[in-house]
């Protein structure tokens, strides 16, 4: 399980390090919410772990711009050493999925990351996305613009699919790697080719281009009137 932590506690961090790491966790941490929100929109966690009191911006702001802004749907479990119902609610409503006060189990902690994790994997998968004019049915496999049926190819579809959940927010390219080949990602010029082959079938019999390359960051999906 791949956790993004944005905490600014050292001692808390050192902890989780300790607890989790040798169950197999891999850990990324940011000690800002800048860094954090940076952090949770650049790479695929599988979730994060929020503090709610950062420097400069809070967690309830972190959390959300996460959702509102990156639409990112990472579960987000908060840490806090405020326990009231309204502080709870707060959390809540900007996002949150979960809620653990301080000073708090590793053992519950690390119950509650899978049990969200788990939720999260099994929820029911939308079976037709939209970004702009761009439609994919998956159940279906079709992708439609305006309207208009395009053909791809098999991994284009995967990687459309992966670009529509993530739009409008960047998907690097070795999250593309990862979702798409796993651990066995093919030489460095596949996904650059695959990549062309979705740009010309999305893109090319329009005006406006949908698929944008960000140089040394990764892809993103554009609304075709940027």
């Amino acid at each position: 399980m791949y956790v993004l932590i944005i905490e600014d506690n050292s001692d808390i961090v050192a902890n989780l390090y300790g607890f989790l790491e040798p169950l197999g966790y891999t850990l990324d941490v940011a000690q800002n919410g800048v860094v954090g929100i940076q952090r949770a929109i650049s790479s695929d966690h599988d979730i994060i772990i929020l503090d709610l009191e950062l420097p400069g911006i809070d967690g309830i702001e972190v959390c959300r711009q996460l959702r509102k802004d990156q639409r990112l749907a990472t579960p987000i479990l908060m840490l806090t050493a405020r326990d009231t119902v309204n502080d709870k609610l707060t959390g809540f409503n900007v996002g949150a999925d979960d809620y653990l006060v301080k000073p708090f189990s590793l053992v519950e902690l690390e119950a509650r990351l899978t049990a969200l994790v788990r939720r999260a994997r099994n929820q029911i998968v939308e079976h037709v996305l939209e970004f702009g004019d761009l439609e994919f049915d998956l159940s279906r496999c079709e992708v439609r613009r305006a309207g208009r049926k395009l053909a791809l190819t098999p991994i284009g579809y995967k990687l459309l699919e992966s670009l529509m959940r993530k739009a409008p927010a960047i998907i690097t390219r070795e999250s593309l790697l990862r979702e798409i080949w796993g651990d066995d990602p093919p030489d460095s010029d596949a996904l650059r080719t695959h990549i062309h082959a979705l740009r010309t079938a999305i893109d090319r019999p329009f005006v406006h281009a949908m698929l944008v390359t960000l140089p040394g960051n990764g892809y993103k999906l554009v609304e075709s009137n940027d």
